[in-house]
């Protein structure tokens, strides 16, 4: 709407400029506010918005607490890195709050491997060292040694990764911005697929034993 320079000395101009600069500021200050909440009900599939709301009537308290991560992350595997995690999928009520959590445990040389999600996360060292770091679209890297109580950020889609450089275990959280955060593993995207080796060894410049090498003990095959 243009207003013109004398329209100051109209008032039901003036009135009606406020009076939709208003309602649009109530608009957008109440577009994430329509529902208390929205508790997922799983047993319906989750679509892009996530899951559909779970009847109030059967809502409960414990909709809204959840224990699993009270529980260490397996850690026997390859990069000696287990996560518990708390997504909408197995925390409904956290359907539509727009955040998440997760629990990182790190043994003794232990990694998370290079990987990215949708949104960005925030992470927090509970117990032992670690050195964390992101690597942006112009190739720079960034990366830190963190102990207990720090923090660190990191931006969303962008490639990261901890590794544990202490001589203890590693206990941290991350809180991603979205329920559903996603995850995507550099590593395992690559070698645990069919794709065949001469097309990875084609994008990656690996030789071809080595792709095959890593294909055998990932679970990948072509």
């Amino acid at each position: 709407m243009l207003v013109s320079p004398h329209s100051s000395s109209n008032p039901k101009m003036i009135f009606q400029v406020l009076f939709i600069v208003s309602l649009l500021i109530t608009s957008l200050s109440s577009a994430d506010i329509a529902f208390d909440y929205c508790v997922g009900d799983l047993t319906l599939p989750s679509g892009p918005t996530g899951y559909s709301c779970k009847d109030p009537a059967k809502v409960t308290a414990d909709d809204f607490v959840y224990s699993g991560l009270s529980v260490a992350g397996n850690t026997k595997n390859l990069f000696k890195f287990g996560a518990s995690t708390a997504f909408a999928s197995q925390f409904p009520g956290l359907n539509g709050m727009g955040l998440s959590l997760t629990r990182a445990d790190l043994e003794v040389g232990g990694a998370v491997p290079i990987h990215t999600h949708r949104v960005s996360e925030l992470i927090i060292v509970i117990e032992g060292t670690i050195i964390a770091g992101f690597i942006d679209t112009n190739n720079t890297a960034y990366y830190k040694t963190l102990n207990k109580g720090d923090i660190m950020i990191f931006p969303p889609t962008l490639l990261h990764f901890q590794v544990n450089s202490g001589s203890t275990p590693v206990l941290a959280y991350a809180c991603f911005a979205n329920e559903n955060p996603g995850i995507q593993l550099v590593t395992t995207s690559l070698f645990r697929n069919n794709l065949p080796s001469e097309l990875i060894e084609k994008v990656t410049l690996l030789d071809d034993a080595q792709i095959k090498k890593l294909k055998k003990i990932l679970g990948g095959t072509n």
